[in-house]
This record gives structure tokens, C-alpha cells and sequence, in this order.
């Protein structure tokens, strides 16, 4: 069984990408948009960090790590690189996906059953709330939360109790769509990086179908890759079809559009 904490062993941490070849026909259903990423602007980004979760809010991006013992979430500016907060999970946690809600910060713990509510500022917590099952990604609303599982459920939580209210199965061309991970919910849709494949999906959060399928591979350089974990980060920024697109360890940043294959 294929674990996501990364030990030197385990294939995420290398950029495994062992569902391609599994599901290439999934991937060609014809019936929605094919896209890809195409790049605008290159940013640094430190390849120490494990990436499970990013948003971007005011020049201010967020970011959640994970990997137990190391797990820490951080903003800083886009426009300077300042970090202006960060803080360490207990070593008991590995940190997951976070997504903002008015003035404070969701975070998700893996396999731990705990959401911590913190302080957008100073990432002080306030509280923490239990649930059931894995946490993966997280994205919000203006009245709901939506959150992954690793399975092919998306989950809608109340943005203040993180009550569960209500889930929906994901289908692309009747199938599922399992191993849902990082989250951004824009628009009206929810884009999902997939785990272990340089897919992104974007669903419609109101019936579960995946409406666009981007290719985002070939952002590193063959060498870079062979350094770096698998693409999961996605983030809105404040540029409208733009966005911020990562990895676990990548030693860089893309902003991005996603355009039509050609």
C-alpha cells in the first residue's frame, strides 16, 4: 500500500506518477475541454517544503506542508518574498490542505480527524474541530466549504462549525475520479490537482461532473523532476483564469492560464 508521507521509499516524494499509464483512457474522454498549462511568469518556491495546500488572498500567499514533525503553514508576500507568519503543527499532526473563510484559516490534518481554525494575521489557532476520515484538500465558498478525502467524494462543510453538509461523487464520463487532492474553489467550480498523475480536474461542485481535464506536466526540467515530489498546489490569484500552480518540493512556481490543446 502506497503511503503519502514520503519517506525516501515512497513514491510520492519522487513524482511518482503510477496512475497514467492505468488510466490513459479515463483521461481522453472526449465529451469535456482538454487544457493545458500554459506559463506566464516563473517563481522561486523552496524545495524543502512539502506542499498540501495553497491560497493566495491580498498579495499574501498561504501555504500548508506537510510530513510529520515538519508540517508548518506560512504566509508571505508574493510581492517581496516576506514571510510575515508561520507556525509548526504538533509533531502528532501532518499538515493538509487550508483554505480561507473572511478572516480566518481552515487547516486539515491527514490522517488525524482534526480541522484547526486559525487566525488569518498571525496563523494563531482558535480552535479545533473533529471529523471523520482522511483530510486532503480544502477550498471554499462564500457558503460552504469543500473538502477531499483521497476517495472520489467531495465533502461541503458549514465555513464556521465545519459541519458536514452534504457530499457529491465526482464522474468523469461515468467513471470516478478517485485520489482528489489539493483544492480551489473559483467561479463556481472546484479544480482538484489528482494524486500521483500532472492531472488537474475542474468539477462542478452542484453535480459532481468534471467538466475540464488540464495536462500540467512538463513544468520542471527532467532534472528538476527527478528532484521533486508531484504537482499539488493550485491557487486563484487575483487575475482572473489565473493561477499559481506547485508541487511537493519544487524549487519553483508557475503562474499560469489554462488554454485549449491544440
Amino acid at each position: 500500500m502506497i503511503s503519502r508521507c514520503g519517506t525516501p521509499q515512497q513514491p510520492e516524494q519522487h513524482g511518482y506518477q503510477g496512475r497514467e499509464e492505468s488510466e490513459q483512457g479515463l483521461w481522453h474522454v472526449g465529451s469535456v475541454p482538454h487544457l493545458r498549462a500554459d506559463v506566464i511568469h516563473v517563481l522561486p518556491h523552496d524545495p524543502s517544503l512539502f506542499t498540501q495546500g495553497l491560497e493566495i488572498d491580498s498579495g499574501t500567499l498561504y501555504e500548508s506542508t506537510g510530513k510529520r514533525g515538519e508540517s508548518v503553514l506560512r504566509a508571505k508576500s508574493l510581492t517581496t518574498g516576506r514571510e510575515s507568519a508561520r507556525v509548526r503543527l504538533p509533531d502528532r499532526f501532518f499538515g493538509e490542505g487550508i483554505t480561507l473563510t473572511e478572516d480566518r484559516v481552515w487547516q486539515l490534518t491527514w490522517k488525524s480527524g482534526t480541522a484547526i481554525l486559525r487566525d488569518r494575521t498571525d496563523l494563531g489557532e482558535i480552535r479545533r474541530v473533529d471529523y471523520r476520515g482522511e483530510g486532503w484538500g480544502l477550498c471554499s465558498f462564500a457558503d460552504r466549504l469543500v473538502m477531499s478525502d483521497g476517495t472520489d467524494e467531495l465533502t461541503f462543510r458549514d465555513p464556521d462549525s465545519f459541519a458536514e453538509r452534504g457530499s457529491v461523487s465526482v464522474r468523469l464520463g461515468g467513471e470516478p475520479v478517485t485520489e482528489l487532492n489539493e483544492l480551489e474553489c473559483v467561479d463556481g467550480s472546484v479544480w482538484a490537482n489528482v494524486w500521483r498523475t500532472d492531472r488537474i480536474v475542474r468539477i462542478d461542485p452542484n453535480t459532481g461532473r468534471v467538466t475540464a481535464v488540464v495536462d500540467a506536466s512538463g513544468l520542471l526540467t527532467t532534472e528538476q523532476a527527478d528532484r521533486a515530489g508531484v504537482l499539488n498546489g493550485i491557487a486563484a490569484t487575483e487575475e482572473s483564469g489565473r493561477f499559481l500552480l506547485t508541487g511537493k518540493n519544487w524549487p519553483k512556481m508557475f503562474r499560469v492560464r489554462f488554454v485549449p490543446v491544440e
